[in-house]
């Protein structure tokens, strides 16, 4: 594909890429400890003779072959929620804890909320905002499937949420997608630059938003899921003078590479670095993009 030969430069081993990028997407789970725990949850899915992979690399994740996921009697329940594995990074990066004031500032359709209020154990206060009336119906649907009860819901638009101090904040940002296309090869076609860089200078006003709003000594983990550095590292790159540093990611028992410090002739730095891509092929997973901020 013509949108993925951009990046032939800049992805290890890229034929193992495209040919990961056009097989399918394993189904993946998340144990939701809000109402079962590991152990029981495996000893049901034992007793229906269901198989199963654990993750390596985080606890509550599972790999499972099933057909229709949303079926299954365990996720009606909310004991387990269907998440795509990489998109369970971010909460993990981000490490909220009880007592905190969080937020998750682009929360819809939910998955990273309710990972974040598991992470919380249910205590602080999470607030998930989420600009678009339809997809609030998702994310509140998910809360109580799955028994949150720490969240606050607001509808404001990112880029102007009122101000407020918190310990910890997500910037999931919307995007151009391309990592998600194991599921949709379509966002691939409809790729395109220009509008790359406009959803770019949406991400970056929501993050500075994210920035003001979290109080000093505080966090803000940006993720996308797409491999355009326009999206990613053009636009943290942008944020590096206005009181916050970059702490490295890494996630222990995952693969993933650097973020980039240049992109067609732009220098975004050598800090850029300490940010973390992930390549499909590296874990079998969707592609994503994280950095992870700390407000001076």
């Amino acid at each position: 594909m013509d949108t993925l030969e951009r990046y032939r430069d800049i992805i290890p081993d890229f034929d193992g890429f495209l040919d990961t990028m056009f097989q399918p997407l394993p189904t993946t789970f998340r144990i939701n400890t809000l109402k079962t725990d590991c152990q029981h949850l495996l000893g049901r899915l034992d007793y229906e003779h269901l198989t199963y992979l654990p993750f390596k690399w985080y606890p509550h994740g599972l790999k499972m072959d099933v057909e229709k996921p949303g079926n299954l009697v365990e996720s009606l329940m909310g004991y387990i929620h269907s998440q795509e594995e990489i998109s369970m990074v971010s909460p993990v990066v981000l490490k909220p804890r009880p007592e905190e004031r969080v937020l998750d500032l682009c929360a819809a359709p939910g998955s990273k909320t309710t990972q974040i209020a598991q992470m919380m154990n249910n205590r602080g206060l999470l607030v998930a905002n989420e600009p678009v009336p339809n997809r609030i119906v998702s994310l509140r649907s998910n809360c109580e499937r799955l028994g949150v009860m720490n969240v606050v819901i607001t509808r404001y638009d990112g880029r102007f949420f009122p101000l407020n101090q918190f310990d910890r904040v997500l910037v999931d940002a919307p995007c151009t997608g391309q990592g998600m296309a194991r599921k949709d090869l379509s966002v691939l076609s409809r790729w395109n630059l220009r509008t790359s860089l406009g959803i770019g200078r949406l991400q970056l006003s929501l993050l500075k938003r994210a920035i003001t709003l979290t109080k000093s000594g505080g966090e803000v983990v940006y993720s996308t899921c797409t491999f355009a550095p326009e999206e990613n590292e053009a636009v943290v790159s942008q944020v590096l003078n206005e009181g916050v540093k970059l702490e490295e990611v890494s996630v222990p028992h995952l693969k993933g590479s650097p973020g980039l410090n240049e992109w067609m002739g732009t220098e975004y730095g050598d800090e850029m670095k300490k940010c973390a891509r992930y390549y499909p092929h590296q874990n079998d997973t969707g592609g994503f993009f994280v950095a992870k901020l700390i407000k001076e």
